[in-house]
């Protein structure tokens, strides 16, 4: 039986940038109080270890930062998992990639969601140990609180017409 949908939202708390996913769990989880229609959870995690938190849920959103040096700072980049390319450094377990995980789940007869989507901030920095963003990086964080609302909404409305014709 798959659960509530799940807004994941990954990085480090002490990494400048990659802030971004543990500020926008905690925006979330304070201005809801529970209220939300899906699940917040932060993980400090990756790869592997992401299978335990998707497995039976019935759609996935996840918050992280991204470097594509295509967008400046603080742009908001959304698109479903599957078009994320494998890492071009895999080498170890360590670096595998969110596709080669959920394709390692799937033949493993994992039940992973059918929407996975995921909103990524484009970063300036996430070498710099620090507990504060750039500037850019932090002013999006409203428009992606924004953006999780509404997905959760979408998700949400495709439940309910889903029940509707069963």
């Amino acid at each position: 039986m798959l659960t509530a949908p799940l807004v994941l939202c990954l990085g480090n708390e002490i990494i400048s940038d990659d802030r971004f996913g543990p500020v926008v769990a905690q925006r979330l989880q304070e201005e809801q109080g529970g209220r939300l229609g899906a699940d917040v959870i932060f993980a400090p995690l990756a790869g592997f270890h992401l299978l335990d938190l998707l497995a039976g849920r019935s759609a996935v959103l996840i918050v992280d930062t991204i470097l594509t040096g295509s967008a400046p700072p603080g742009t908001l980049h959304e698109f479903p998992a599957g078009t994320l390319t494998p890492s071009k450094n895999l080498t170890t377990s360590h670096q595998i990639s969110l596709p080669t995980a959920l394709e390692l789940g799937r033949r493993l007869g994992i039940e992973l969601p059918a929407v996975i989507d995921i909103i990524a901030v484009e970063a300036q920095d996430v070498e710099t140990i620090s507990e504060n963003m750039t500037e850019p990086v932090a002013r999006a964080v409203d428009e992606a609180i924004s953006f999780i609302r509404k997905w959760i909404a979408n998700q949400s409305r495709k439940e309910s017409d889903h029940a509707d014709l069963d």
